[in-house]
């Protein structure tokens, strides 16, 4: 897919500063993409960090039926366009990484929805398709063809590649190295604790990395949690592969691929925490419907399910507030009376 609105340049005037927004699949394959850029000699320019400003001016620019998570998106895009701060920005589309790989539809309109949204910018848009069940273009082929098209030679492009999934690589080691520290402490911990309600809680936050890392609407909570003294773990820090398998325990049909890595990384932690904080944003129809099994379906330990606000574009913190304290506060006094 070439860039929306705009003639084909070759390599030697392509876009040198390439905005990347920080939100959506950025927490998912931002070391990807920023890493494949650089090596083809460009300026990656990220957007800052989500503050009430860009949900405010994202809301400004969608319809009422956009999801809280393209909404952002469009104030992150945004704030790289009005800015001047790049010379284009890269929006992929992004359909499936292979067969029951899926992502929502949301990702694959991306380019359109940004292209119609800034149509009176003049924004470029540098942009490639993945779909690797019907046009056999994983994410590999897609940025390598985009590379050669539009920046480096297709040796160059490839030299490339190789060194972005090299670095994806040892970042995603590093994830699933924290939390296996993070495991061992806990553990640790309760195991050195005088007394069980002494010892911190192990939280799981089941939410997309979007959610769940994005300082303005994940990361609030996470710090309400841990002045609780619980440790929270993040589903999308466990091993993704695993995790993907083991959800099909769970269900033989759910399309979403993060949503059956949530569910997966689920099962797999259950016997390791004491509860399950399940964070969403309103309105998403993949987290509705996952959300409502997983409250339904998963036993033993308690869920406690929080709704991110399309309208403020983060959580009811005075209610999420006293929901974590009475959460937090019923585990404690059930490891109370549970004998050693």
């Amino acid at each position: 897919m070439a860039s929306t609105g705009f003639p084909l340049r070759t390599a030697a005037d392509a876009p040198r500063r390439i905005g990347m927004p920080r939100a959506l699949l950025h927490y998912r394959y931002g070391t990807l993409w920023t890493t494949f850029f650089e090596e083809l000699g460009c300026n990656v320019v990220l957007s800052d960090p989500t503050d009430r400003g860009t949900v405010a001016r994202g809301d400004a620019l969608s319809n009422d039926e956009c999801c809280l998570a393209s909404k952002i998106y469009l104030g992150h895009v945004a704030a790289l366009v009005e800015g001047g701060a790049c010379d284009a920005v890269f929006v992929p589309s992004i359909a499936n990484v292979g067969r029951r790989r899926g992502f929502c539809t949301k990702f694959q309109a991306l380019p359109d929805l940004v292209a119609n949204t800034f149509a009176d910018e003049r924004i470029e848009l540098v942009s490639c398709l993945v779909n690797e069940v019907e046009e056999h273009a994983g994410m590999k082929e897609a940025l390598i063809a985009l590379a050669a098209e539009r920046f480096a030679a297709p040796r160059d492009a490839k030299r490339a590649w190789k060194v972005a999934a090299r670095a994806q690589e040892l970042a995603e080691r590093a994830a699933l190295s924290k939390q296996a520290n993070a495991l061992a402490k806990l553990a640790a911990e309760r195991a050195t604790a005088k007394r069980p309600e002494d010892a911190p809680l192990g939280i799981l936050l089941a939410a997309h990395p979007y959610l769940a890392h994005d300082p303005f609407m994940g990361g609030a909570l996470v710090d309400m949690l841990e002045r609780m003294n619980a440790m929270v773990l993040f589903t999308d820090d466990a091993d993704r592969e695993r995790a993907l398998k083991t959800s099909f325990d769970f269900s033989d049909t759910l399309p979403w691929i993060v949503n059956r890595e949530i569910v997966g990384a689920i099962t797999q932690l259950h016997d390791d925490v004491d509860g399950i904080v399940l964070v969403s944003a309103f309105p998403c129809g993949p987290d509705s419907m996952t959300d409502d099994a997983i409250v339904r379906c998963i036993q033993g330990k308690p869920v406690l399910n929080l709704t991110i606000d399309s309208q403020s574009g983060r959580l009811d913190w005075k209610r999420a507030s006293r929901a974590s304290s009475t959460f937090c506060g019923t585990r404690r006094k059930e490891a109370t009376l549970t004998p050693a």
